[in-house]
């Protein structure tokens, strides 16, 4: 009860302190200084008198309400409302503040009072008569910050405060309440519900003022940190959506840590590289249709991604059926080239599974080369600030090509200087030099066999028994340097067969690595329509001059040279 009656009393003595203040202020604007003495006067004794009910103990408060007269000030009294009303009206800030408010109270002239005063500092203010007022204008309006009275009738504040915060986090729509000082239960009530602040009755403006910019600049900076968040969330899909693909996870994780980790610029540092090609696809892409090599294509390359990516390597880019795949950046690792050779045995034995898949869909089975090479080259972002990517440039790269461009399929070659970096769990078999183009030195490469070491992966044996056939199988040979065709022409005979590797003997004598061209003579000792692209493995001895080739395209035209070895051979 004598809560009650001390709100009752509080209510007009708060819109007495309110409206003399707001006078005042614009009194001052308006120039009509001769009427601030007595507004802060008018003020003063408004603050002594809730400061007098403040102090007023409870019995006394109750006897009062229903015998006694207010007392009038004694000269003391006086003095300090003298003394009080000395003080100036505050400034108004220079700057406008901005932002949409909601007043909720249950008293007109507290609603007008407050409004009016916020108005003046240049934000939007609303107005509420009741918690289910200020709930629907909440669920209806964007807000920047409810001022939420606590004693209302029908719906508390507390309960008005209690259900917006279903749907308005504290970040999202701050609320300060408006209690009386006596009120202090109601206070930690307010902040356990979710307030952000509170201020006390009767309302010091230039408090209620500071604390709701406070609120305000709170909002703000939360409101800033979700936009940044939210582009750095955006950034990060985009790192994960370009390089999530190609690189193992815990390089993903890195680049997300690091800002820096897409600025351009590079350095030096030694890498392995790892560079792998399918044998034949051309050939093949061009009599399939274009959804079946896409779709051969994918499954294929993604069998690839997975295994480099299990082994920490970052894929530096797809160039058609061909993948190039680095160890040692952005990480560096001390055992990059052990990884990079253990990769390279596990993608010619993951390939097995594609062609399996491929075998079911009836597509011709696929076969890589691959080629493994350790050396120093510049590695960084590469390209303009508006299209750029992570890769390496430098002698290594082109040397890792043109040793890829010796294997053959299944083959996997390892230059000298893998070997020395990964010799311990290396299994190599045959080792040879050539001559590289571009490289002054012969290069010297190793065939690998298999990994050791934690890894003990095998790759199976690519020799195939060949068969003699019945009748010797005339064919016309030519020579490949890169893309330019020489000795084209050249009869020869093809006198064994495997699935995958030829004996021919030819007038020409043929060196190891050569590549070549062969196609069918027909009876009449033309060229038949078709072709076989083979690499020579190595040279007979013997009588003749005879060699092996392994075939480095699609043989579909083997079924015919095995229906040929029946048949007399031209111009018999």
């Amino acid at each position: 009860m004598t809560d009650h009656l001390r709100h009752e009393l509080r209510t007009p003595l708060n819109q007495i302190l309110g409206y003399s203040e707001l006078l005042q202020e614009e009194a001052q604007e308006a120039g009509q200084n001769r009427f601030l003495p007595d507004l802060q006067r008018i003020a003063a004794a408004a603050r002594q008198l809730i400061g007098l009910l403040d102090r007023l103990p409870e019995r006394a408060l109750a006897s009062a309400m229903g015998t006694q007269r207010p007392e009038v000030a004694g000269p003391a009294e006086g003095d300090a409302i003298e003394h009080a009303a000395a003080g100036a009206v505050e400034a108004r800030p220079s700057t406008p503040s901005s932002g949409t408010l909601l007043v909720v109270d249950d008293v007109e002239m507290n609603r007008d009072m407050l409004s009016r005063r916020l108005s003046a500092r240049g934000y939007t203010v609303l107005t509420a008569a009741s918690g289910l007022e200020a709930l629907e204008m909440i669920a209806s309006r964007e807000l920047d910050l409810v001022l939420l009275d606590v004693m209302m009738p029908g719906m508390s504040g507390l309960e008005v405060l209690q259900r917006l915060r279903k749907d308005h986090s504290v970040a999202e729509l701050p609320v300060i309440m408006a209690t009386a000082r006596d009120q202090g239960e109601h206070v930690v009530e307010a902040l356990r519900l979710g307030a952000n602040d509170y201020v006390t009755k009767p309302l010091d403006f230039p408090v209620v003022q500071a604390r709701t910019e406070t609120q305000l600049a709170l909002k703000r900076a939360m409101e800033e940190i979700r936009r940044l968040a939210d582009g750095l969330e955006l950034r990060n899909h985009f790192i994960r959506q370009t390089f999530g693909r190609y690189l193992s996870d815990e390089v993903v994780e890195g680049l997300l840590d690091s800002p820096e980790g897409l600025r351009l610029g590079g350095e030096k540092r030694t890498v392995t590289i790892l560079m792998a090609d399918l044998r034949g696809f051309t050939g093949m892409a061009e009599r399939l249709e274009p959804e079946r090599v896409v779709r051969i294509l994918n499954n294929y390359l993604g069998a690839m991604a997975e295994v480099i990516a299990r082994f920490q390597g970052t894929i530096d880019e797809f160039i058609g059926d061909a993948v190039l795949a680095l160890f040692g950046a952005p990480i560096q690792r001390p055992d990059d080239a052990q990884r990079a050779v253990a990769c390279a045995v596990a993608m010619q034995l993951a390939l097995c599974e594609v062609n399996a898949i491929n075998q079911r869909e009836g597509v011709p089975k696929l076969e890589m080369g691959i080629a493994v090479n350790t050396g120093e080259v510049v590695v960084g972002n590469i390209g303009s600030e508006k299209r750029a990517k992570y890769g390496v440039v430098g002698r290594e790269v082109n040397l890792t090509g043109r040793i890829e461009g010796y294997t053959v399929g299944g083959q996997i070659l390892v230059s000298d200087a893998t070997l020395r970096a990964a010799a311990a769990l290396l299994q190599v078999g045959e080792s040879f030099c050539f001559q590289a183009k571009g490289f002054k030195d012969p290069v010297k490469v190793h065939d690998l066999l298999g990994v050791g070491g934690p890894y003990q992966l095998t790759l199976p044996s690519r020799r195939e028994k060949l068969e003699k056939l019945e009748r010797e199988v005339p064919v016309s040979i030519a020579v490949l340097d890169g893309k330019h065709v020489r000795d084209a022409g050249i009869e020869a005979r093809l006198l064994s067969l495997s699935g995958a590797e030829a004996e021919i003997r030819s007038s020409l004598r043929l060196t190891t690595f050569t590549n070549v061209r062969i196609r069918l003579l027909a009876a009449d000792g033309s060229e038949s329509p078709g072709e076989i692209y083979a690499k020579v493995l190595e040279t007979c001895g013997g009588e003749g001059n005879s060699f092996v080739v392994r075939f480095t395209s699609s043989a579909e035209l083997l079924d015919s040279v095995r229906r040929d070895a029946g048949r007399p051979p031209a111009g018999a």
